[in-house]
């Protein structure tokens, strides 16, 4: 059997659970999947045209800025190299999720950097369940003495 790897990567790329998210080089989404619909919930015709602003709590907004247009002026990034970042997101319903993602580069003909590609998930509940932990330890541990 042969595998046709053009239509293995739509498919990947198009149905994978986790989102996955391209921009330009000034932070306008390009392509959005469909597990970027479930994790955002902002259709993909909806969230296609728009600023990363969607996503990115106000709180935040000027640091990930900051972040973003060092990388784009640059082509560095600390997270490039599978490292991941873990931040707070915004959903369309303005609920706070946490989420964790790694980033992709990329570069034009000229090798000037064109965009950025990121692959990210939910990890609230996760996130959740440890501070709870914290917090139950640090109950139990009682004052230190």
């Amino acid at each position: 059997m042969t595998i046709d790897t053009a239509k293995l990567y739509k498919t990947m790329v198009e149905g994978a659970a986790d989102a996955i998210v391209v921009t330009d080089a000034s932070g306008v989404i390009q392509f959005w999947n469909h597990g970027a619909e479930r994790i955002f919930g902002f259709p993909q015709d909806e969230a296609v045209g728009q600023s990363l602003d969607i996503i990115i709590p106000p709180g935040i907004r000027a640091r990930h800025w900051e972040g973003f247009n060092r990388v784009m002026e640059t082509g560095k990034s600390r997270y490039g190299e599978g490292e991941l970042l873990a931040v707070p997101g915004l959903r369309k319903d303005g609920s706070r999720i946490s989420i964790e993602f790694t980033i992709v580069a990329f570069h034009d003909e000229q090798g000037r950097m064109a965009g950025m590609g990121a692959i990210l998930r939910d990890v609230t509940t996760r996130f959740e369940e440890v501070r709870d932990l914290k917090r139950r330890l640090a109950a139990a541990s009682g004052p230190a003495s």
